[in-house]
């Protein structure tokens, strides 16, 4: 199990355990519309969306989860939370949840989308089926996106650094336009590995910087620790 400082993650059933990616993602996502009602799509362990309720007076938290083990994950981990009474798991996959659900509205849609798209295969199904963007592809996420958010609505994602330029033109397409962008390296020298990326319907000037997470080894700039320490229970 994962514990944070106010919540825990069991995710031993989880093929997708909790990472870096998940947690950026459930600080970094603006809530500055102050939502009523959030969607995680492709929740895993539940981390994003417990991370939402805890961010957040949005009386509705809504997750989809196609996975069997980790749909029940999930609904565990939102029950054990203080804010069980506002987060709900469907076990479903997003075609079928938005065909059932297009008259919902969305204030803030959330996605931590599977996107290895070489042909590599780890061995391990349930592990490649989350990471694989074959298992969700970016345009039907946009679309669903599209379709699901409110007016006023923010869209966040986070997705490899090299897909950025490719994922912007798709939600582009959908009349989603980026109002933040921050690019995440790991270190001062490495090279942007994840951007981290927020569409509204409106265009507006897009705000763009970018995030260090360490240093050095366990050596966290004061940038992540000031998004994470909410969340972590060591920093």
């Amino acid at each position: 199990m994962f514990q944070f400082k106010q919540f825990t993650i069991q995710q031993d059933r989880c093929a997708m355990k909790v990472g870096t990616d998940g947690v950026l993602l459930g600080a970094w996502t603006p809530v500055s519309n102050n939502p009523f009602s959030i969607l995680d799509i492709g929740a895993g362990t539940g981390l994003i969306a417990l991370m939402m309720a805890q961010r957040s007076t949005a009386e509705q938290i809504d997750a989809i989860e196609i996975d069997d083990d980790a749909y029940e994950q999930a609904v565990e981990n939102f029950e054990e939370s203080k804010w069980g009474d506002r987060l709900f798991c469907y076990h479903a996959g997003l075609d079928e949840f938005v065909e059932e659900m297009h008259d919902e509205e969305y204030d803030i849609i959330v996605s931590n989308p599977p996107f290895y798209t070489e042909n590599y295969s780890s061995g391990n199904e349930q592990r490649d089926k989350a990471r694989f963007t074959e298992s969700l592809p970016f345009e039907h996420l946009i679309e669903a996106a599209a379709i699901l958010l409110s007016e006023n609505g923010i869209f966040s994602v986070i997705i490899p650094f090299k897909e950025e330029e490719k994922f912007i033109a798709i939600a582009t397409e959908f009349n989603l336009y980026p109002a933040k962008i921050t690019r995440v390296k790991g270190t001062p020298e490495t090279e942007i590995k994840r951007s981290l990326l927020a569409f509204t319907r409106e265009q507006t000037e897009t705000t763009i910087d970018e995030l260090v997470i360490e240093t050095s080894r366990h050596q966290y700039t004061p940038e992540y620790t000031e998004l994470t320490k909410d969340f972590y229970l060591k920093l």
